[in-house]
């Protein structure tokens, strides 16, 4: 069953995301062929075939943390590219907004 239009402005809405109208029918479209992949994938026979959480050998070698020293002309090249901050401290957007009100 395909996904429809109206399904995907209603997981627009519960995700927050805000989408244009033209683009509606692209995200059906586009949204149905991966869930009809998935579906395509379950077809394959997995019996004895061991469960892996990556396709490659992985052998972590974790290097240690080395603190380097920076010199003043460099954290002032840094500071001054930075657009927005006070004084020594670098002024970001808030990551975390009160929506209550």
């Amino acid at each position: 069953m395909p996904i429809t239009p109206e399904e995907i402005r209603h997981l627009a809405s519960l995700s927050r995301l805000k989408i244009d109208e033209d683009d509606v029918e692209a995200y059906a479209k586009d949204l149905d062929a991966i869930v009809g992949y998935v579906d395509k994938l379950r077809e394959l026979d997995t019996e004895g075939v061991p469960e892996m959480a990556h396709v490659e050998d992985l052998a972590n070698s974790p290097r240690e943390d080395v603190v380097e020293g920076c010199d003043q002309a460099t954290r002032d090249a840094m500071l001054s590219a930075f657009p927005r901050r006070e004084g020594d401290l670098l002024a970001v957007n808030a990551v975390f907004v009160d929506r209550t009100d």
